[in-house]
């Protein structure tokens, strides 16, 4: 699929430094499709390249920024349907499905839609260009992701609730603990170089 996609965008190395800040995917399924995706083209969530949509459907959407060409990919349910005539001397499930994929014409494992896929500059990679606190909760909300109900300017679970519930404000152990402090007690606890330990007999 990502192979695909990208060839049909004209990224033939989309990891290259140059295509990469050219290359968006949004992902519509927390499957194992959308890490192979991530995998094979260098798209990730933390330079907002990879944009996770929660659609429960096998499909992908990969979008050229430069010339603004997109096509969504789907995966095929016929194409599972069709793994023991690819592969029929294969008992095991598994195995079969994947010598059966490297066999199947594009055609056959996937339906390619061009689509049109609108984006402002809140949705581009790069840094943060807007910034504003919830007028609920005080949290600060990034690139217009803030929400007008009201005459007040919410956070989505201000505004329509959380996939979390009961949140309550915690204490936990070690809750002063540093990185630099964790690295200061390490050093301190570090037995030098041809220093024996205290107690130890020498041999």
């Amino acid at each position: 699929m990502a192979m695909l996609g990208c060839r049909l965008i004209g990224l033939d190395d989309p990891k290259r430094h140059d295509q990469i800040k050219k290359l968006i995917v949004y992902v519509e399924m927390d499957r194992c499709t959308s890490d192979a995706i991530s995998y094979v083209t260098g798209v990730r969530l933390g330079r907002r390249s990879l944009k996770f949509m929660d659609y429960g459907i096998m499909a992908a959407t990969f979008v050229n920024l430069e010339t603004g060409k997109a096509y969504r990919i789907l995966s095929t349910e016929e194409a599972r349907d069709l793994v023991p005539v690819y592969a029929p001397e294969i008992n095991e499930k598994s195995v079969q499905q994947l010598r059966a994929y490297l066999k199947m014409p594009d055609s056959v494992l996937f339906r390619v839609q061009r689509v049109r896929v609108p984006m402002s500059e809140f949705d581009m990679p790069g840094p943060t260009h807007r910034k504003v606190s919830c007028s609920r909760c005080g949290q600060v909300v990034r690139d217009h992701r803030e929400l007008q109900l009201d005459g007040m300017t919410l956070c989505k679970p201000c505004a329509h609730g959380a996939y979390f519930k009961n949140a309550q404000e915690v204490t936990w152990p070690d809750m002063n603990w540093s990185p630099q402090q964790g690295a200061d007690l390490k050093a301190l606890t570090r037995e030098p170089k041809g220093q024996r330990t205290e107690g130890k007999e020498s041999k």
